[in-house]
């Protein structure tokens, strides 16, 4: 097992590509997406609007301790200017070994 980091982005759907892209520049190369991600926030529930025009999007990546600064200096930008959250966790991972006979 090794230490690593867990990422945890809730935004809006029309920034997925900007995010991806600041995850992609920050070392991060392999994630999640779901799609049509509704619930409750400081602006009140998702679900209440008659209608949706854009849908969150609920991103999930994981980065080694070493580039999580970089990580959060190319999100937290786009989170300030379009809106949307991200939570950082620490958590391990465990990577199968193949053995060789």
């Amino acid at each position: 097992m090794r230490p690593v980091k867990k990422i945890e982005i809730i935004a809006n759907s029309f920034e997925l590509g900007k995010i991806l892209d600041a995850l992609d520049k920050s070392g991060v190369h392999g994630h999640a997406v779901i799609h049509n991600v509704e619930g409750k926030g400081l602006r009140g529930n998702t679900e209440d609007l008659d209608h949706i025009m854009l849908d969150n999007v609920y991103i999930l990546a994981f980065c080694t301790p070493d580039i999580l600064q970089s990580v959060v200096d190319n999100i937290r930008p786009l989170l300030n200017k379009f809106g949307g959250t991200c939570y950082v966790t620490d958590t391990q991972e465990i990577r199968s070994v193949r053995c060789l006979s």
